[in-house]
């Protein structure tokens, strides 16, 4: 089965064209700067990219162009969209009302869009790379996999904030977490790879990104997870402050003249790494020149990054009574060994001794502790857009 995987942000589209019973990208790309002039980018595989200016006032015109270059005489992966049998789509927040992937059909666009309060920058985009796809192409399936699903399975006293319970009640507020489409997939594959009974163990998932997140998988299931209502509470990332004390909003509103809307810009876009480092850069590679030549600051900014993940990993260490394996992927998990021998200076009362020549590696599944660790440390890389596909191919067949 060939599904197109579409990924709808508010003014861009990231797509893939997956063959289901290989597992292979035939094809990937992204549409930029929908809205103003457009841009697509297309790559088969085996091929060089292809970049071309295009008109894209709507996301309508965008996957038109994807579809276009799909289909493409000399380039094309597919001959035809009829072998497109199915479209899995990245839906953001589902709320409470999603605990699983979904095939979608009037009833589940409802109810995604009564989850937009949550999400208002990506709901909305998700949707519609939802109606033109199936304006486009008629009869093909869609289905939605949503990032906070895989979080569902957490306790109440894991999601339930110090709040006055009402506003739970009346508005939802509550510990949703991100990333979750990400933690689903690596848990299963660090479990596969240690030959670990995935229901009967006890992970760490550090997906460490720009944006980044930890969760505690318990059995298979997500039990706590460091992204709250939105992706901005949890460890200190590329421009996100993480988790602060709440006062600090209304101390830097008075002291800077700055409405909330202003505080949570800086608190999302001027923060992290990129703030400590004094507006260094939000890239751990910059971060780590700067910090080899003897930048403070810099330096300060990766200690802090390394040290707050540490935290979370103890603390999910102790919320599960312990812990069998621990997982790095996402961009900076599966590329910054530096950071990793950051983090895992750390865990020493764990058990767990860093494997100098495995943590410079690069590439598959590569377990990074000793042999007489008591706790397994991996990198694992993710895959969120195979995991897209696997759950669409698994409810579109019915199994």
């Amino acid at each position: 089965m060939k599904v197109l995987i579409i990924n709808c942000g508010s003014s861009s589209l990231k797509y893939q064209l997956i063959d289901s019973d290989s597992e292979q990208v035939l094809a990937k790309g992204l549409c930029e700067r929908i809205g103003i002039d457009g841009r697509l980018v297309y790559q088969k595989a085996g091929l060089d990219k292809e970049i071309s200016d295009l008109a894209m006032p709507t996301h309508k015109e965008a996957i038109q162009f994807v579809l276009n270059a799909l289909t493409n005489e000399k380039t094309g992966a597919i001959k035809d969209l009829k072998e497109i049998e199915a479209v899995g789509h990245r839906v953001v927040h589902g709320g409470e009302k999603f605990a699983c992937s979904v095939v979608i059909n009037d009833e589940v666009i409802d109810m995604v869009k009564e989850c937009s309060d949550l999400a208002p920058l990506h709901n909305p985009a998700n949707l519609i790379g939802i109606n033109v796809c199936a304006e486009l192409m008629p009869g093909v399936p869609n289905v939605g996999v949503f990032d906070t699903a895989f979080h569902q399975t957490m306790p109440k006293k894991a999601y339930i904030y110090g709040l006055p319970y009402e506003y739970y009640e009346k508005y939802g507020i509550r510990r949703y977490g991100f990333h979750g489409t990400s933690h689903s997939f690596v848990s299963k594959e660090m479990a596969a790879f240690l030959g670990l009974d995935l229901n009967n163990s006890k992970e760490i998932i550090c997906h460490l990104g720009n944006g980044a997140s930890i969760s505690a998988v318990l059995n298979g299931k997500c039990v706590d997870t460091s992204m709250g209502l939105t992706p901005l509470e949890g460890l200190v990332m590329g421009t996100r402050s993480g988790s602060l004390d709440p006062a600090i909003l209304e101390y830097i509103g008075k002291k800077e003249g700055l409405d909330a809307e202003g505080v949570l810009n800086v608190l999302n876009k001027k923060s992290g790494v990129f703030g400590i480092s004094g507006g260094l850069s939000s890239d751990f590679r910059d971060l780590g020149e700067a910090a080899e030549k003897g930048n403070e600051l810099a330096e300060l900014a990766l200690e802090v990054f390394a040290y707050t993940v540490a935290k979370y990993i103890g603390s999910y260490a102790a919320a599960m009574n312990g812990v069998d394996a621990i997982a790095f992927t996402a961009g900076i998990g599966e590329n910054d060994p530096v950071t990793r021998k950051r983090i895992v200076s750390y865990l020493g009362y764990l058990g767990i001794t860093l494997d100098e020549e495995a943590n410079s590696k690069r590439g598959d599944n590569i377990v990074i502790s000793t042999s007489d660790s008591k706790v397994k440390v991996c990198v694992v890389p993710t895959n969120e857009e195979l995991a897209i596909c696997r759950d669409t191919v698994a409810l579109i067949s019915g199994n």
